[in-house]
């Protein structure tokens, strides 16, 4: 059984619908992303999860109990900010022991500095408990409010895209430590993030949240590779995925796809109708080459540019249809850009959308 139940959650500010009818089931001990775009409703979610705001219409459900009517102190939930929201006079220590000492004013002194330490060691911020917060990185600014929204071992934690602040070696260590700390806690975690490199190394599950409803709930390998629609595919990749229209027709064991004359083969085993979609390949999913080669079209370059530790190039087919493709920085050594080029499509990988839905037909 799932342990935090949504159903049908909405929530609207005047004319303007934020959140229309919801739905998700998360399960306990899970680390469930909640990623998309910026204003497509992340923080607005947490708000309403946590008792800050209520909801219009729909249910939160948590172990089974509607929650809707608790306030935030009933709902054994914790939250931490995008921006720290630390108290500016109390030391990191403090700080952490806050919701300890609003939650039991009779907690002994002992407890709260055990429970204080066993969280900052955890979250190697044992040494500047002493230390007033603006005294302290961004990075342990950052620990000091996850500390705080762990310290008293909520069911339900909520991180507001808590690494967005902090510079990237910072990041970049949270995202390999901060799914190991909380496995210990076996708390649940819906975490708000419009960064799909973090959504993807994070989450157990990802929902993808725009036009008020997740578009999709899944892996973030399922998710990668088979895109509901366009709009969710266009959100993970960079370079972002290839897409146009095209005339497809299913042949003997692969489907043509006519490009205002230019006519390629890609995918098996589809079940796709013949006529007009939108064709999109990721550009890992185009091989780049100066050999010619049964299926390869030949294209002409335009400009190359390095991404990370992978070359992006930018070609056109004789059509004027202009494609990205991305190599390794071995595999670039390989083209020689004053030679003919030529293109293949790796078999599985094209995906075809709906032209007036933009939803993935398969």
């Amino acid at each position: 059984m799932s342990y935090l139940d949504l159903d049908n959650l909405s929530k609207s500010f005047k004319d303007d619908k934020i959140i229309s009818n919801l739905n998700a089931k998360i399960e306990k001990g899970e680390f469930f992303v909640v990623f998309g775009p910026s204003g497509s409703g992340k923080t607005v979610l947490l708000r309403l999860l946590s008792g800050i705001m209520m909801s219009d219409s729909g249910e939160i459900k948590m172990d089974n109990q509607i929650i809707n009517e608790l306030h935030p102190e009933e709902r054994d939930v914790s939250m931490a900010f995008q921006n720290f929201a630390l108290y500016p006079h109390m030391k990191a220590f403090e700080n952490i022991a806050s919701p300890l000492r609003a939650k039991n004013k009779n907690m002994p002194e002992n407890e709260i500095h055990e429970k204080v330490n066993e969280i900052a060691n955890l979250l190697k911020i044992g040494h500047v408990l002493n230390q007033f917060p603006k005294e302290l990185s961004n990075g342990q600014k950052q620990r000091t409010s996850l500390a705080r929204s762990l310290v008293d071992k909520p069911s339900v934690v909520l991180l507001d895209d808590p690494l967005r602040n902090v510079d990237a070696k910072i990041r970049f260590e949270m995202r390999l430590e901060l799914p190991k700390v909380l496995k210990e806690f076996n708390t649940t975690v819906i975490y708000i993030t419009q960064d799909f490199r973090e959504a993807m190394a994070l989450g157990d599950r990802i929902a993808v949240l725009y036009d008020g409803k997740f578009n999709d709930i899944d892996s973030p390998k399922n998710i990668y590779q088979n895109p509901s629609s366009l709009t969710t595919a266009k959100l993970f990749g960079d370079p972002t995925i290839n897409n146009f229209d095209a005339t497809i027709k299913k042949q003997d064991g692969f489907v043509e796809v006519d490009v205002n004359g230019e006519i390629f083969n890609l995918k098996k085993n589809t079940k796709i109708q013949d006529g007009k979609c939108i064709v999109g390949i990721r550009p890992e999913d185009i091989v780049l080459s100066n050999d010619h080669s049964e299926n390869s079209i030949e294209v002409e370059f335009r400009t190359k540019t390095p991404l990370n530790l992978r070359i992006v190039f930018l070609v056109r087919l004789k059509n004027g249809l202009e494609l990205l493709c991305s190599t390794t920085e071995e595999e670039s050594h390989l083209i020689d850009e004053n030679k003919k080029m030529y293109i293949s499509f790796i078999e599985e990988k094209s995906h075809f959308f709906d032209i007036e839905t933009k939803r993935n037909l398969e």
